[in-house]
């Protein structure tokens, strides 16, 4: 099909208007300390947790030597080299009955009243496989976890039908109205396979650190969004702009784009080199342990912990585009760069201000649909992730995370779409 040369001008008029868009945001100062700031944090941020694996022993003439970092780590892989690889029942079971007898040996009730360095030397290794035991076998009516010691070991032998029970019956509790999100939920944990994988020298310090990184990007890219149309106004550029053929709709769309560029581009960039770092460091083999290894044994998502890394990574560039196209929004309606930044920035801490301060079911319903409630800390995707939190409507429940991404996904061209309205129908006073 023949192309009109008026098209191809216009086309080619508006790519070279997006480039010299793209240049000038680039070009301004505070953008390159931001960008630069972010992509250092991704080295830094990746790094940290590194650094708080500790781990000691006794040497053979009675001293304590302490590792930490990089040593600890590969002291930690090399005592549990052996439980690496699959979480069969059998390893949980002979796990369950070495740590008795090590307790029973020393006539203590807890491993925290084992002499020094015992517990390194004889339950560390095996350590792992205890994780969420007392969970899978909590009172199924007050969810009270049993001592370790309680726990009978031949039960153990239907270790993941046990888990299987847990999760029904949490979810009573959990959700004691909602039939649908018990039903959700034991659904999920149904798909989840099993048994679970394990590779020791991973914490989940390195995927809160994630988020950590992504809540830094989202408030950088929310300063640098921020004057988008509100320094034409301010300068009085805005008033030639207009003048022009392409000043309004097309103008907005250009400017918002650019912006989406700029901000998605540095974020991907940043998570790509924080992902890779950190694995670097962990090694790689650690990424296919599973999610319930290192959270909740009943955690409802089939997913890795590398699966887990892409996900919040994936979900936390939906909630910085969410972010940007709210700050475009605000930044079209405000003539004064301050009053749009503080807004701006105040809708970045909001999820954090509701979950403090109000009731959990209503402070739920709020901060899930706001933009940056998925890089928010404690309200952050990984969290709800790694919960069991339903969005419950009549008879229908939908799961957390579902409900955030879906805001997000609804947001992006929401604002997006306001921004350009806005701009298009201001008028200067």
């Amino acid at each position: 099909m023949a192309v009109s040369t008026g098209n191809v001008d216009r086309k080619e008029f508006l790519m070279r208007l997006l480039k010299v868009e793209l240049k000038r945001i680039l070009k301004t100062r505070l953008t390159v300390i931001l960008l630069s700031a972010a992509l250092l944090l991704s080295f830094l941020l990746a790094w940290l947790p590194v650094t708080f694996s500790l781990n000691s022993y006794i040497d053979t003439e009675g001293k304590t030597v302490t590792l930490k970092g990089l040593p600890s780590i590969a002291y930690e892989k090399q005592l549990q080299a052996d439980i690496a690889g699959t979480v069969t029942s059998e390893k949980v079971r002979a796990a369950l009955e070495e740590y008795q007898a090590c307790l029973s040996r020393y006539g203590v009730d807890t491993s925290y009243d084992l002499p020094d360095g015992v517990y390194e030397s004889e339950i560390l290794p095996y350590a792992p496989l205890l994780h969420g035991i007392r969970e899978a076998f909590a009172d199924p009516n007050t969810g009270v976890a049993p001592g370790m010691m309680e726990i009978v070991p031949e039960k153990v032998d239907d270790y993941y039908s046990v888990c299987g029970e847990r999760i029904v019956s949490l979810m009573k509790q959990e959700q004691k109205d909602h039939p649908a999100a018990r039903q959700a939920a034991v659904d999920s944990y149904n798909q989840v396979e099993k048994p679970y994988q394990f590779f020791p020298g991973y914490s989940t310090n390195a995927m809160d650190y994630e988020i950590f990184l992504a809540f830094f990007i989202v408030l950088f890219c929310t300063v640098i969004a921020a004057p988008l149309f509100t320094s034409d106004y301010q300068t009085g550029a805005d008033d030639i702009f207009r003048c022009t053929k392409y000043g309004k709709t097309k103008f907005a769309c250009i400017k918002i784009l650019a912006a989406f560029l700029i901000c998605g581009t540095a974020y991907c960039l940043c998570a790509a080199v924080y992902i890779l770092v950190s694995n670097s460091l962990w090694g790689w083999e650690c990424t296919g342990t599973s999610m319930q290894m290192l959270y909740s044994i009943i955690n409802l998502p089939d997913w890795n912990i590398g699966q887990l890394q892409n996900f919040v990574a994936v979900s936390g560039l939906l909630s910085l585009l969410a972010v940007v196209s709210l700050t475009a929004f605000l930044s079209s309606r405000f003539r004064n760069i301050a009053a749009c930044l503080s807004t701006a920035l105040l809708f970045c801490i909001m999820p954090i201000i509701i979950y403090m301060a109000l009731p959990k079911e209503a402070g739920l319903w709020i901060y899930s649909i706001l933009p940056a409630s998925a890089v928010s800390l404690q309200t952050s995707i990984l969290y709800a992730a790694a919960d069991f939190n339903f969005w419950n409507i009549g008879s229908a429940a939908i799961w957390l995370p579902h409900v955030m991404l879906c805001a997000y996904a609804v947001e992006i061209p929401l604002f997006a779409g306001l921004a350009v309205y806005s701009y298009a129908k201001y008028r200067t006073k």
